[in-house]
Order: C-alpha cells, then structure tokens, then sequence
C-alpha cells in the first residue's frame, strides 16, 4: 500500500436508466441492485482497500447525495467528498479532485474510477490497477483500463490500441472510437487491439494537471483560482461560485482524445458498467427459465429470461411473462420489455 496514491470516486449520476429503483433523489450507485448485501459504491471502495489508506480515497458527488455517502461510507473524512453545486460532466468533476489532492500531496499517484461498475474478479482487477499504477509513478503517462471485449457491444465506446508487441502489458492508444453500429462493433473485435472503455483512469497529479492546462487553459484557471480556498470555510461559497462557470465537458473530449501520452492496459476481470437491467440479468443467478429475482418474496410461474427486482414489496406474483422486466420500489412500478429497455429513461419522465 503506498501512502501516495489516490482513488477518486464519481458518484454524482442518477442512474435514470434504472428507474423505478434508481431515482434522482437516491441513484443507482447509493443502492444494492444485484441483490448482494453492499451497494455499488461500497464495492467500489472495497475493491481498493488493499491499494491505498481510506483517507486517500475521494469521492465526487452532487451536493444532495453528501449525506447518502456519509452513511455509507463513514470511514471516509468528510474533507474528502468534494460536493458539486451543479453537475458539469467529468472534466469539471476530474479536474476538482486532482487539484485538491494536489495541495495535499504534490507526487499523488491517481484512479479514477466510476462509482456504479461492478467487478466480478477483484484480485485481478487489483493487479490491473497496481501495475497502472506502477507506471504512471515513473512515466509521464496516463493509463486507461481497456476491458478486453467479450462481444460486438454498441453501447460502449472503444479504445484502439497501436499494433505493437505488448512492453509488460502496457500499450500505446492511437485513438479513442464512439460508440460503433454493429457492423463496426464486429470489426473491433476481429481485430484484437480495441477495447471497452471502462473510464477508469490512472495518472501522477502532475501530469493531469499539466495535460488540463495544455488542452484545457480556461478550466485549469477556474481551478487555481478555487484552489486558494480549499481546506478553509471559504471552500464550498467559492466552489458555488467558480463550479458552475466550467464547461460541460467530459474528461475523454477535454484531454484524453488530444493528448499523445495515453496508454492503455487491457484488463479481464469481469467488468460491467450496470448500464442496464439487461446487464444486471447477467450478473445475477437465474432459475432454470433464465429468470433473474433481486429481493424477497418474488414468486414466478410460466416465465422466461425475466428479471424481477422489489427490496420490499411484501409480494409479488409474475406469470407468464417472457423476456420482461418487472421493478418495484415504494409503490412506482415498471413492467416493461427487455427489448425496448433503452427508453425507460423516456418513459419515467
């Protein structure tokens, strides 16, 4: 464990795509979704209790779910989540924590992960992530964690690595692809060197910060200017300040398509953003029908490749149902099929 490295966690989405279980009010990260006794987040924050002390750990959330992560992570210090005033996408968000940490520890090794992914291979995922570290700790470099491709996905976006004989697992990123058509998504994984982009990031201080400066001159002023109040009572009128006068921008189309110091690692330890209830069908146990049940008191007849999830209903009964999505929490309800899950987010408006 090295005292100078840091873990930043975003955790200010809303998981609209989850709906009725995740809500603005209390989103997806902040709740047990595959039915394992730990929310999203705290099996984030477990995965790296053997890479760096708890009071180097920090979270980024939107100023309303601050007291959702104290109670959820109380071993935290309060200093160490950073409460946006306003959501700015990831750049914004990225930029906060790095210069903060910096006026803490000017040589901080950092990750930079998302709080709602699960990992399903935890030592490999350490392994990963202590090499990346390694790296960035004697190389002014930034490392992505690629996930190796499993599938023609179109809802990821890529990452392509140069063809070149792998230097000890670290590769060299020509460049970064949107989300693809299938065709494209095909392709991708015949070729071998694209992969998943996972967001998860990993570099010294130093070096995003020159990086931001270079690509980003307007965001790194707005930060030095906040920078004069950090760790003081005049922080958080600043923050409310400054905060809001970024641009939304994320930290893939602010610094990571332009600059030539990205490299990636390619990782295989069961990952998966949770992206969908689809994702979660396959991370649970299913029944012999290919049923998925999150939760207690479910009881299901004549049903095929559904998943159910209700925390606390005091029962509920699914018959004949092939292929649905079913979710309830505090009397807001969903029945929709797994084929047009995508427009959940348009049908909880």
């Amino acid at each position: 464990m090295n005292n100078n490295t840091h873990i930043v966690i975003m955790a200010g989405g809303i998981g609209s795509r989850f709906w009725p279980i995740s809500t603005p009010e209390y989103p997806k990260q902040f709740i047990d979704i595959l039915g394992v006794g730990k929310t999203l987040i705290q099996l984030t924050v477990e995965r790296f209790q053997t890479i760096c002390p708890v009071e180097n750990m920090w979270v980024v959330t939107n100023e309303r779910y601050s007291e959702i992560v104290k109670q959820q992570i109380p071993s935290i210090p309060d200093e160490n989540i950073l409460k946006e005033p306003e959501a700015r996408n990831t750049a914004p968000c990225i930029a906060y924590a790095c210069w903060k940490i910096k006026k803490k520890d000017a040589d901080a090794n950092i990750v930079v992960t998302p709080s709602d992914a699960i990992v399903m291979n935890v030592a490999e995922y350490q392994r990963i992530i202590a090499k990346a570290l390694d790296f960035t700790s004697k190389n002014d470099s930034i490392v992505t964690v690629g996930i190796k491709p499993t599938r023609p996905e179109t809802g990821y976006g890529y990452i392509a690595a140069k063809n070149e004989v792998a230097k000890d697992e670290i590769l060299k990123v020509e460049c970064f692809k949107e989300k693809p058509d299938l065709a494209t998504a095909e392709e991708y994984l015949r070729a071998g060197n694209y992969f998943w982009n996972a967001g998860i990031f990993v570099w010294n201080v130093k070096t995003i910060e020159e990086e931001i400066r270079t690509f980003q001159p307007s965001l790194a002023s707005i930060m030095d200017d906040l920078s004069n109040s950090f760790f003081t009572e005049n922080e958080e009128p600043e923050l409310r300040r400054l905060f809001p006068t970024c641009d939304k921008i994320s930290i893939d189309y602010a610094v990571m398509e332009k600059s030539q110091k990205i490299f990636t690692i390619p990782g295989d330890f069961g990952w998966s953003d949770l992206g969908s209830w689809g994702s979660v069908q396959t991370h649970v146990a299913t029944d012999a029908d290919g049923n998925a049940i999150v939760g207690n008191h479910i009881s299901l007849y004549e049903c095929k490749d559904c998943i159910v999830s209700a925390s606390n209903a005091a029962k509920i009964v699914v018959q004949g149902l092939n292929g649905y999505i079913v979710a309830e929490k505090e009397g807001r309800i969903l029945i929709c099929s797994l084929k047009e899950e995508q427009r959940i987010k348009e049908f909880s408006k």
